[in-house]
């Protein structure tokens, strides 16, 4: 498979992941407040918090990893913009 290929399908699930990984921790943070609910689970859209942490965990994991992958893909652009950058500063 081509780099331009993979370098779209990383980035489109690195999207995916960063998305996921928001609304999850929205919905923790404003619909299921920190500490336990006398008398049962909290539960938003049905699904128990328990679930929730854990989609926005691994979520977390999956774009942490693919973030990963990303630079190892960019490293030469990393590294020659990076050259550059320092080579303009020295010459002024």
């Amino acid at each position: 498979m081509e780099k331009s290929k993979i370098n779209y399908i990383i980035d489109v699930l690195m999207a995916v992941s960063f998305f996921v990984v928001a609304i999850t921790g929205l919905i923790m943070f404003f619909f299921l407040p920190s500490g336990v609910q006398k008398g049962g689970y909290q539960e938003f859209l049905g699904i128990i918090k328990h679930i929730w942490v854990d989609i926005h965990n691994w979520s977390g994991i999956i774009l942490i990893i693919l973030a990963i992958i990303h630079l190892i893909l960019h490293w030469n652009w990393i590294v020659c913009m990076t050259k550059n950058l320092w080579s303009k500063k020295k010459k002024k």
